[in-house]
């Protein structure tokens, strides 16, 4: 169940998080392939807006991750963004959803210039209920989105360490701005007000 699962991840990560020397990404996904999803398990965290997909937490692991739930509704999507040198293991709960990556913008030095180049496409994944993905700054950028325009998807994101702030990109010009991440639609299952 999803209570398990939380368990063993503290257990995994322990005091440091997935940037330990004792913990690989390998052992986290293995984690979040083997739980099956559930809806009983999940159900009272993952709240809907019909305007915008939301970020519902779940564990705030102890300072050394946060595991959410993010709820998408038809159509919904996130922007391009970075996950500021944090790890993010994501597990499709329900529906689909499309993983599209791109490189970074290209750059003269620093990686949040203006660079006014449209960001390139690395690959696009379709995920399905129980598919885990990864992806951490080396990878690239990503933009996830569910592949309905009909029902909600529904998913299990691990951020370690938690992100406090990321960016955004833009895809026509690859600019990026800064953004917060730390904005809950609901803690442990309660709506905030």
């Amino acid at each position: 169940d999803l209570n398990f699962l939380i368990r063993a991840i503290r257990f995994e990560l322990g005091d440091g998080g997935l940037d330990s020397d004792h913990v690989n990404v390998g052992r986290v996904e293995t984690l979040m392939s083997a739980y099956q999803s559930n809806k009983a398990d999940w159900q009272q965290y993952a709240h809907f807006d019909k305007y915008k997909y939301t970020r519902n937490l779940v564990d705030d692991g102890n300072g050394q991750f946060n595991l959410l739930i993010l709820a998408w509704g038809p159509g919904q999507k996130s922007p391009i963004h970075d996950h500021a040198r944090s790890h993010c293991v994501m597990k499709v709960l329900d529906g689909s959803l499309i993983e599209t990556q791109y490189h970074w913008p290209q750059i003269l030095q620093h990686p949040y210039e203006n660079p006014q180049q449209p960001l390139r496409i690395q690959k696009e994944t379709h995920l399905k209920e129980n598919s885990v993905a990864y992806i951490h700054d080396r990878i690239g950028l990503h933009r996830v989105g569910n592949s309905s325009d009909v029902c909600g998807s529904v998913s299990l994101h691990l951020y370690t360490p938690p992100i406090h702030f990321c960016h955004s990109f833009n895809e026509s010009t690859g600019h990026a701005r800064a953004s917060t991440c730390q904005t809950f639609h609901s803690q442990y299952g309660v709506k905030n007000s």
